[in-house]
């Protein structure tokens, strides 16, 4: 074997469909293993991880994820990595969990910063500061300030977990998951359950990382465009010190049932939820060895459950027994496996649903499954891996996660990557007549014994006696403890306390890998616009390549609709898609989109305009297509927009379901999103009307709404159909292009035949007039934590926008926000956002334990810019981070959209560039005077929580009524 810088190589392979050359090493000194990735993208990614089968459901492999990051050897910081997040150009940076692995990637696109990045992230892995106060603070400990005040626990962990687990879809999933693996490492929760993790000991703790963060049990991944060999010398240099060890940390397989199992659960329910419950049906699969098999379940996935016409999606819907789909659909671990089923259900009908999935499935094997169905999910698979566009995600972390489905044990990390030939071989099986999808059904659901079905029941007291139950324990504690135990639980709280609030050293800061100001560019990246008028639309081209695909935003001027159809546009815009139209069913539109383009979507837009009271709001039907598929793109969009069926009642009334399930669903997990919407709304009008399209005002629509699809079904059948002569108006439309110049000219002729299609009309805006609040809003829900926010529209209190704000607002969230709201107080975040162009300013507190005290540290803020003393490298970062912000790394489609956003926003290039140029200048003096600013929010602000309604009710009965409350759940 070719041998290099302390490596083997063990195989080298090109992987065409991915531009990429591959190659897998072997550390010889230690045995930990390296997958090098080599192709253009500037957006380099790094990751270790090793593999971490947790025993309990302590949270022991969660906790020991915060922790490393909480200072190391070579830095010994109390949070290198919020350090990072403050002066760092990265486009990815954080670490996961996952049942049996953790991983800590980084991303950059620039070569140095990237080095920086990947040299602390190793030393906080492989020599972390895990101290038992880190502990403490990552995970839990007792917190006592005096003798007479009760005994409570804290930890960062503890309190996220806590949230999690107020959320009942999360609860589904991990018994879902559990119950197929019982006494397996997959049946324990890795994340880490509440009422378990004040058992982990340190010495449980500190050993775990000693067992498995071990080079030898290490899987190390480089991708991008930097140079291979520096990965292997770098590398080197790090792992020399080490030696190979023999680390036990297989997976084993789980022993098969011998019949299926039924299982009961229940969750804390609130007012909402009373007859409310989940059902699944779950399947352990097999291990998958096999490339072919492991895309012919990806792809069997999605023709199931894919697609709001899949069959065994449109079969749960269609019964009108649930309000939505539940179930994680394909899970991986070592042994796969599969969970679908309904929400929303009356529990006895939990027996119902699951006879009707087993028969839809035997149906599908009987009759087969639809030329149609499959034909749209080969076409959607393929196109979106040929594609490769994760969003912000950066590609090589995806490619990462996708290889690790194999490589972690120990199978081929190319299998998952390499996907022309296992497509192929599929499509010859296929050609063949073989029943292919059928024969999966038939042997891993139908024959396959080991399967459960859960059943998941609210219950209105479970949240009572959870805290009951809590309370009991801290009391039983208590009573064990002595006077001088008292006292020594008194002295750790104090004495973590002083750890939390005391300053990192000079030296360990400028020891801290950075960047320079000289290494910045002074000049914004510009995106290629292009403004025309056809056929009187607006159009705007971006020319830009993007291998052969052209991305097509559609954009309806919500403007012209009166403010009572606003809160009907999520509805108008998946029932273009989802009712079918005059020609076609939903299931053959489906099909369609499927099989002829990369996918369309509808999403909402609204933007507060620079120097303007009144918003822009837009529709947009957002489709992609290979360059010869254009034409078939744009038939498509054309068909949905006039001919969509809103005569379709039922499946109407199935979406507004949908829509009101995932509202309520998303309550917990996205609980500081829900507040900022709320409390941004009470300050503009593009806010108030987002709020309207999506917020908590949109959950009580739906709610009404359910009910008069049924009642008044004529006037909502008449809204959609008055909303959809007054939006489509050609002279009101926006079009958004991006392809490079010479695929455009294709584009062009068929744009115009498909712009002069549409009627065209005078736009007249219409005016509207918000309705908000100034109260103080409690949203109560049934959780164990709080979401607290406040802010203020400092335009409205005398504030002129500088450039430096955005560098302090930035610095907060990583500094003030991030020790006090995180660190202190054991939230999992604490945050602040301000917009530029409506100048809202807003804190926000993300599974937080505290709620009043959350209230204080926003109002210190202005007294901690006013006290701080920043030295110029801590000011440097902070420069560089916001800059980080200007220079986001974007995929073509997106770096397309964004110009458009900006171009709707008024954000033109001059105005970015003097941000950029006044970010670049900022000055210590710029954040004394911000705080003055601070202050006004303090004074003026408004505040909007989210909690469970004994911590809101203890607020208010500590500052005498400070909240209007208002049962959400």
């Amino acid at each position: 074997m070719t041998q290099q810088h302390g490596f083997e190589l063990i195989e080298t392979r090109v992987l065409p469909e991915l531009n990429t050359t591959a190659q897998r090493y072997r550390h010889i000194a230690t045995g930990a293993e390296l997958l090098s990735l080599q192709n253009d993208d500037e957006n380099k990614v790094f990751g270790i991880t090793f593999r971490t089968p947790p025993a309990d459901s302590t949270g022991i492999a969660h906790i020991l994820e915060h922790s490393v990051l909480c200072g190391s050897r070579k830095y010994p910081l109390k949070e290198p990595f919020v350090e990072l997040l403050k002066g760092s150009l990265q486009t990815f940076l954080n670490a996961m969990t996952y049942p049996d692995k953790t991983c800590y990637p980084v991303a950059s696109t620039n070569l140095q910063d990237f080095y920086n990045l990947v040299d602390v992230y190793l030393d906080a892995v492989l020599h972390p500061r895990i101290t038992p106060e880190v502990l403490q603070q990552e995970g839990w400990h007792y917190e006592l300030a005096s003798a007479e005040e009760p005994l409570r626990y804290k930890g960062v962990v503890f309190n996220e977990m806590k949230g999690a687990n107020s959320s009942p879809e999360r609860i589904l999933y991990r018994a879902s998951q559990s119950s197929l693996y019982p006494g397996h490492t997959y049946g324990v929760d890795s994340g880490g359950d509440p009422a378990v993790i004040p058992n982990l000991t340190y010495e449980h703790f500190k050993r775990f990382h000693e067992d498995f963060y071990h080079p030898s049990n290490a899987r190390i991944y480089f991708y991008g465009d930097d140079p291979p060999e520096e990965r292997l010398q770098f590398l080197n240099t790090v792992l020399s010190e080490f030696s190979h060890r023999e680390v036990d940390s297989s997976i084993p397989l789980q022993a098969r049932f011998d019949e299926p199992r039924r299982i009961e659960q229940t969750y804390a329910a609130g007012a909402q939820d009373a007859p409310k419950g989940y059902v699944t049906l779950n399947w352990m699969l097999d291990e998958v060895e096999d490339a072919e098999l492991g895309f012919g379940l990806a792809l069997l996935e999605h023709m199931l459950i894919g697609t709001t016409s899949a069959p065994l999606r449109k079969a749960l819907i269609d019964s009108g027994l649930g309000e939505n789909m539940a179930g994680t659909g394909l899970g991986e671990l070592r042994q796969l496996w599969f969970s679908v089923g309904l929400k929303g259900i009356n529990p006895t009908s939990a027996e119902t649903v699951e006879h009707l999935i087993l028969d839809t499935l035997r149906g599908l094997v009987e009759n087969g499954i639809d030329q149609g169905t499959v034909e749209a999910s080969f076409n959607t698979m393929e196109f979106a891996l040929r594609e490769n566009n994760t969003g912000s995600y950066p590609r090589g972390l995806s490619l990462m996660l996708r290889s690790l489905n194999t490589w972690l044990y120990d199978g081929d990390p190319f299998a998952p990557l390499a996907f022309e030939a296992p497509l192929l071989a599929i499509r010859e099986r296929l050609a063949r007549g073989e029943r292919y999808f059928e024969g999966l059904i038939d042997w891993f659901f139908l024959k396959n014994e080991h399967r459960t079905t859960l059943l998941l029941r609210p219950d209105a007291e479970q949240g009572a006696r959870e805290r009951a139950e809590e309370e009991a324990r801290l009391a039983s504690v208590r009573e064990q403890l002595s006077p001088a135990d008292i006292q020594q639980v008194i002295a750790d709280t104090a004495h973590l306390r002083e750890l939390q609030e005391a300053a990192d050293s000079p030296d360990a800061l400028a020891a801290l890998p950075s960047l320079k100001l000289s290494d910045l560019s002074v000049q914004n990246k510009q995106i290629p616009l292009e403004e025309q008028d056809r056929a009187g639309a607006k159009v705007l081209y971006h020319n830009l390549f993007t291998n052969g695909i052209v991305y097509l935003d559609i954009g309806l001027n919500l403007h012209t609709l009166q403010q009572q159809f606003l809160p009907y546009v999520t509805l108008f815009g998946r029932a273009l898609l989802e009712t079918g139209t005059v020609n076609l069913s939903a299931l053959q539109l489906q099909q369609r989109i499927g099989r002829e383009t990369g996918g369309i979507h509808a999403s909402s837009f609204t933007s507060a305009v620079r120097g303007s009271s009144i918003s822009k709001s837009r529709m947009f039907l957002r489709g992609k297509a290979t360059i010869a598929q254009t034409g078939e793109l744009l038939q498509i969009i054309r068909d949905v927009l006039r001919t969509a069926r809103f005569d379709n009642q039922e499946r109407i009334r199935q979406i507004v379901l949908e829509e009101k399930a995932s509202r309520e669903a998303a309550l917990v997990p996205s609980g500081h999103s829900v507040v900022n919407s709320r409390l941004r709304a009470k300050f503009n009008e593009a806010d108030w009307a987002s709020e309207q399209i999506g917020g908590i005002s949109y959950l009580f629509f739906l709610r009404r709404l359910a009910q008069a699809v049924d009642e008044d079904w004529p006037t909502v059948q008449g809204v959609l159909e008055q909303m959809r002569k007054m939006l489509l108006n050609r002279n009101a439309l926006l079009v958004n292009v991006t392809i490079d110049a010479t695929n455009y000219a294709q584009v062009v002729p068929q744009l115009d035949a498909f712009l002069e299609s549409l009627p065209a009309g005078s736009v007249v805006p219409a005016e509207w007039v918000t309705r908000t609040t100034t109260d103080y809003e409690g949203l109560v829900i049934p959780a164990q934590v709080n979401y607290v926010g406040k802010g203020a529209n400092l335009y409205e209190q005398g504030y002129q926008l500088h450039g430096s704000a955005l560098v302090i607002s930035r610095y907060l969230r990583t500094s003030w926000l991030w020790d006090q709201v995180r660190v202190r107080g054991g939230a999992y975040g604490g945050f602040c956002v301000f917009d530029p162009r409506s100048g809202v300013f807003s804190y926000l507190s993300y599974r937080d334990p505290n709620l009043l005290g959350t209230l204080d540290t926003y109002d210190r803020s202005g007294q901690f810019l006013r006290e701080l003393e920043l030295n110029e490298q801590e000011l440097t970062r902070a420069i560089i981070g916001a800059i980080s912000d200007f220079d986001s790394y974007q995929l073509p489609d997106a770096r397309g959209y964004t110009s458009m956003v900006r171009w709707l926003a008024g954000d033109d290039d001059e105005y970015r560039q003097q941000l950029r140029s006044e970010v670049l200048s900022t000055t210590t003096s710029d954040f004394r005077r911000f705080a003055e600013t601070l202050d006004t929010i303090r004074a003026n602000g408004i505040v909007v929580v989210m909690g469970g309604e004994t911590a809101l009710n203890a607020a208010n009965s500590e500052r005498s009524g400070l909240l209007e409350l208002t049962q959400v759940l």
